[in-house]
Protein backbone atom coordinates (compact mmCIF):
# COMPACT_ATOMS: atom_id res chain seq x y z
CA UNK A 1 0.00 0.00 0.00
CA UNK A 2 1.36 3.09 -1.22
CA UNK A 3 0.54 5.95 1.71
CA UNK A 4 2.12 9.62 1.01
CA UNK A 5 4.07 11.26 3.77
CA UNK A 6 2.46 14.18 5.07
CA UNK A 7 5.49 15.99 6.49
CA UNK A 8 8.15 15.46 3.39
CA UNK A 9 6.09 14.05 0.58
CA UNK A 10 7.98 10.98 0.18
CA UNK A 11 5.44 8.08 -1.02
CA UNK A 12 6.21 5.25 1.59
CA UNK A 13 4.88 1.71 0.88
CA UNK A 14 3.99 -0.01 3.78
CA UNK A 15 2.35 -3.86 3.63
CA UNK A 16 -1.54 -3.84 4.59
CA UNK A 17 -0.88 -5.33 7.94
CA UNK A 18 1.36 -2.53 8.84
CA UNK A 19 -0.94 -0.03 8.54
CA UNK A 20 -2.60 0.09 11.81
CA UNK A 21 1.19 -0.24 13.92
CA UNK A 22 1.76 3.63 13.35
CA UNK A 23 4.40 3.36 10.19
CA UNK A 24 7.28 5.59 9.74
CA UNK A 25 8.00 7.54 6.98
CA UNK A 26 11.28 6.15 5.45
CA UNK A 27 13.06 9.33 4.31
CA UNK A 28 12.40 11.67 7.20
CA UNK A 29 11.39 8.95 9.83
CA UNK A 30 8.44 10.79 10.72
CA UNK A 31 4.39 9.19 11.40
CA UNK A 32 2.84 8.78 8.18
CA UNK A 33 -0.65 9.06 9.86
CA UNK A 34 -1.08 11.12 12.51
CA UNK A 35 -5.01 10.59 13.35
CA UNK A 36 -4.76 14.37 12.51
CA UNK A 37 -5.38 16.59 9.29
CA UNK A 38 -2.61 17.08 6.95
CA UNK A 39 -2.61 21.07 5.34
CA UNK A 40 -2.65 20.70 1.62
CA UNK A 41 -1.96 23.60 -0.62
CA UNK A 42 -2.15 23.94 -4.19
CA UNK A 43 1.42 22.64 -4.37
CA UNK A 44 0.72 19.59 -2.55
CA UNK A 45 -3.12 19.26 -2.88
CA UNK A 46 -2.46 16.72 -6.35
CA UNK A 47 0.51 14.48 -5.27
CA UNK A 48 -1.36 13.67 -2.30
CA UNK A 49 -4.25 13.11 -3.30
CA UNK A 50 -3.60 10.93 -6.23
CA UNK A 51 -0.40 8.61 -5.09
CA UNK A 52 -2.05 7.67 -1.46
CA UNK A 53 -4.16 4.45 -1.59
CA UNK A 54 -6.08 4.49 1.88
CA UNK A 55 -8.79 6.83 0.90
CA UNK A 56 -8.44 10.59 1.53
CA UNK A 57 -11.07 12.82 2.80
CA UNK A 58 -10.83 16.59 2.59
CA UNK A 59 -12.14 19.28 3.84
CA UNK A 60 -12.36 22.96 1.87
CA UNK A 61 -12.31 25.75 4.26
CA UNK A 62 -12.28 29.37 4.98
CA UNK A 63 -10.98 30.94 8.61
CA UNK A 64 -13.40 33.55 8.10
CA UNK A 65 -16.57 30.62 7.63
CA UNK A 66 -18.75 30.23 10.92
CA UNK A 67 -19.78 26.81 9.80
CA UNK A 68 -16.04 25.72 8.95
CA UNK A 69 -14.80 26.59 12.41
CA UNK A 70 -18.19 24.57 13.54
CA UNK A 71 -16.59 21.84 11.80
CA UNK A 72 -13.01 21.91 12.61
CA UNK A 73 -12.86 20.17 15.55
CA UNK A 74 -15.53 17.47 14.26
CA UNK A 75 -12.98 16.98 11.62
CA UNK A 76 -10.15 16.12 14.19
CA UNK A 77 -11.70 14.17 16.21
CA UNK A 78 -13.25 11.91 12.67
CA UNK A 79 -9.08 11.88 12.02
CA UNK A 80 -8.31 10.62 14.96
CA UNK A 81 -11.16 8.05 14.80
CA UNK A 82 -10.39 6.97 11.22
CA UNK A 83 -6.44 6.50 11.32
CA UNK A 84 -5.59 3.95 9.29
CA UNK A 85 -8.12 3.39 7.22
CA UNK A 86 -8.53 7.25 5.84
CA UNK A 87 -5.98 9.89 5.85
CA UNK A 88 -7.98 13.73 6.44
CA UNK A 89 -7.15 16.39 4.99
CA UNK A 90 -7.56 20.39 4.89
CA UNK A 91 -7.44 22.94 2.29
CA UNK A 92 -7.73 27.00 3.23
CA UNK A 93 -9.72 28.09 -0.57
CA UNK A 94 -8.50 31.51 0.01
CA UNK A 95 -4.66 30.36 0.16
CA UNK A 96 -5.39 27.75 -2.06
CA UNK A 97 -7.68 28.96 -4.82
CA UNK A 98 -6.81 26.30 -7.47
CA UNK A 99 -7.52 23.29 -5.55
CA UNK A 100 -10.57 24.80 -4.85
CA UNK A 101 -11.50 25.85 -8.67
CA UNK A 102 -9.97 22.06 -10.24
CA UNK A 103 -12.32 20.70 -7.86
CA UNK A 104 -15.36 22.65 -8.15
CA UNK A 105 -15.85 23.62 -4.62
CA UNK A 106 -19.24 26.60 -4.43
CA UNK A 107 -19.50 26.49 -1.09
CA UNK A 108 -18.07 25.78 2.39
CA UNK A 109 -17.13 23.66 4.09
CA UNK A 110 -17.01 20.94 1.72
CA UNK A 111 -15.94 17.39 1.93
CA UNK A 112 -14.73 15.65 -0.94
CA UNK A 113 -13.80 11.74 -0.41
CA UNK A 114 -11.02 10.79 -2.82
CA UNK A 115 -10.24 6.66 -3.56
CA UNK A 116 -7.52 6.16 -6.36
CA UNK A 117 -7.04 9.46 -6.84
CA UNK A 118 -10.66 9.90 -7.99
CA UNK A 119 -13.16 12.36 -6.23
CA UNK A 120 -15.74 9.06 -4.69
CA UNK A 121 -17.93 11.50 -2.66
CA UNK A 122 -19.01 14.90 -1.73
CA UNK A 123 -20.95 16.35 0.99
CA UNK A 124 -21.23 20.39 1.75
CA UNK A 125 -21.90 21.50 5.50
CA UNK A 126 -21.46 20.71 8.85
CA UNK A 127 -21.27 17.43 10.09
CA UNK A 128 -20.80 15.64 13.48
CA UNK A 129 -17.65 13.13 13.75
CA UNK A 130 -19.45 10.39 13.79
CA UNK A 131 -21.92 11.26 10.97
CA UNK A 132 -18.89 11.91 9.00
CA UNK A 133 -17.13 8.01 10.14
CA UNK A 134 -20.63 6.44 9.21
CA UNK A 135 -20.58 9.02 5.62
CA UNK A 136 -16.60 7.66 4.86
CA UNK A 137 -17.80 4.38 4.53
CA UNK A 138 -14.47 2.93 5.34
Amino acid sequence: MLIVCPHCASINRVPPERVQQDPQCGSCHKALLTGHPVELTDATFERFVSKNELPVIVDFWAPWCGPCRMMAPQFEQAASLLKGRAVLAKVNSDDSPQASVRNRIRSIPTLLLFQSGHEAKRQSGVMPAQELVRWAGV
